[in-house]
Order: C-alpha cells, then structure tokens, then sequence
C-alpha cells in the first residue's frame, strides 16, 4: 500500500465542508477563505490520497462513492477530536480521570468506600478501580506501578513512594454483647486470662504486640481463631471469644446490637497512610483522597 499524507486537518474540513455545500463558492463563504483556496486544498488532498473524490456536474461537484466513505470517516475524526477536547477540559480542571486504588482490609470495607463515594459526589465522571489486599502487597503492588495509590498499615519502608499518615488510632476490645467482660468500663491484659481470642490471620502489628504482652504476663489464653479481618466482627457477635482491632474496622463492621466496643489497657495503636509515586503528588484526586477522610471514632 503507497503511503497517504495528509497534510492537516484544515484540508479535512475544507472536504467536510464542500461535501457538504457542493459548491466552492459556498465553501469558501462558510468558511472564511477563498474560492481558489478551496479549489487548491481539494486538488491538494486528492493527490495526496490518490483518487478523485468528485465529479464536476454543471457547477456543482458530485460526491463519488469514495467521498461519501471518507466523509463518514472525517465525522467520526472530528467527533473523537470533540471528546478529546472536552477530555483535554477536564484534565485541565480535575487532573487524571483514572485511579487504581488498593487498601488494607482494615480500611477497605467501609472506610475507603466512603471516601470513594465523596469523592464522586464531587466529581461523578472519575474512573476508579479498587480492590483490598494485605498492606505490604498494597506498598508492591503501588511500587510496581500496577496501583496508582494505596492506603496502608504504618510504618511502610520505601525508597520510591510517598507516605502521608492519615490517622493513629488506639486499638478497642471487641466483647461479645452477653460475655461476662461486657459490663466493664476498660479491658485490661489481666481480663484476657482463660479467654478465647479472636484475632486476624494476617500480619497485624497490634496482634502481634498483644501476643507478646500475653506471654510476657503469664497469661494463659483458652485458644484463639485466626480469621480475616472481614470476619472477625462475625465471630465475636457469635460469641467465639473476645478480640482487639482497631475502632474503624470495629465499628464499621461489627453488629453494635450484638457486640460492644471497650477501651483496651496497656493501649495498642494502628496508623494508617496513604501511599503514592512522586508523579502523582500534585494531582488532583489523591488530594480529594485526602480532603475526603471520614471521621474517626474516638
């Protein structure tokens, strides 16, 4: 196939134009140029594609079944452009339109939602895809670039992203809404002795510290149920045991007619953030991601 050039987009609505009209001179008037000019850019184009798009008819031009197809062709050119234009706008004003998010299973089944829905109450036409995963899979799968941002467990070690903290929070105890802890006012260390824990199957910083405050008291647990995060609210509503999780999660996802939230001593604190590549700090949805956190439970 010979190479077609086409030389620019003027000469494509000069075509538009005369299929349109049928006359050069009425070309020439909707469009603010001269007869000649028409006549030059026609013959122009024609060349260039190598064929004639019209026959000379009494002083009007009639429209080969060539010109008729590349007609269709030139709408279709000049409404992606249209688009792309309102595109263009709309870059201008809210930044990237497309965002991959992930988020810890802590922040992901209520929190996060939040957040996306306040965010496309600001701005319905944002594309946004988001999935849940564990918080060192969320910092990999931002570094690899298959995530354009992720909220995560703090601390988070990385050379290439940007972390920005969002909250600290003190982690609660989640009591079964019959247990016999259910009356007292904060659960302490010694109140978990002879109990059953219910606690997450993931890596989970205040867990873990919990764990090792039992064993360094002595304190003889029953027996524990490691579960996802998701359904540890479940378990303790079904009375399976006590657990500690941070009061986001608690009180996103537990059933508060069937469980109640209590202080826990020695305290244990979750921080989260939001993590990013630097190409993305100026841009206007993680700053919405941002300005859109809900509260936080006290």
């Amino acid at each position: 196939m010979s190479q077609i050039n086409l030389n620019s987009l003027k000469s494509l609505v000069i075509f538009k134009t005369l299929y349109e009209t049928g006359t050069a001179t009425r070309t020439a008037k909707d469009l603010s140029i001269t007869q000649s000019g028409v006549s030059r850019s026609l013959a122009q184009l024609e060349e260039n594609i190598g064929m004639p798009l019209f026959i000379r008819h009494k002083k009007r031009l009639v429209a080969m079944p060539e010109a008729d197809e590349l007609y269709s062709e030139i709408l279709a050119l000049l409404g992606n452009l249209e688009e792309m234009k309102h595109s263009i706008v709309a870059l201008r004003e809210f930044g990237a339109s497309r965002m991959r998010l992930a988020a810890v299973p802590g922040l992901g089944f209520a929190f996060v939602p939040k957040i996306i829905a306040a965010v496309l109450q600001i701005n319905p036409s944002y594309n946004i895809y988001f999935d849940i995963m564990p918080s060192s899979e969320v910092v990999r799968a931002v570094e690899s670039g298959h995530f354009d941002a992720g909220f995560v467990t703090l601390p988070v070690n990385s050379q290439t992203l940007i972390v920005d903290k969002i909250c600290e929070v003190e982690a609660v105890s989640l009591i079964p809404l019959n247990h016999s802890l259910a009356s007292k006012d904060i659960i302490t260390i010694e109140d978990l002795q002879d109990q059953h824990l219910v606690i997450p199957n993931q890596p989970n910083l205040a867990a873990d510290q919990l764990l090792m405050q039992i064993a360094q008291n002595n304190i003889r647990i029953s027996g524990k149920t490691e579960a996802n995060i998701a359904a540890i609210c479940s378990l303790v509503a079904n009375g399976v045991g006590i657990s500690l999780i941070n009061p986001i999660t608690a009180y996103d996802l537990a059933a508060l007619d069937r469980v109640v939230i209590k202080p826990f001593k020695p305290a244990f604190n979750y921080s989260f953030g939001l993590v990013y590549k630097r190409n993305w700090s100026g841009n206007q949805l993680i700053k919405l991601l941002k300005e859109n956190l809900p509260d936080i439970p006290a």
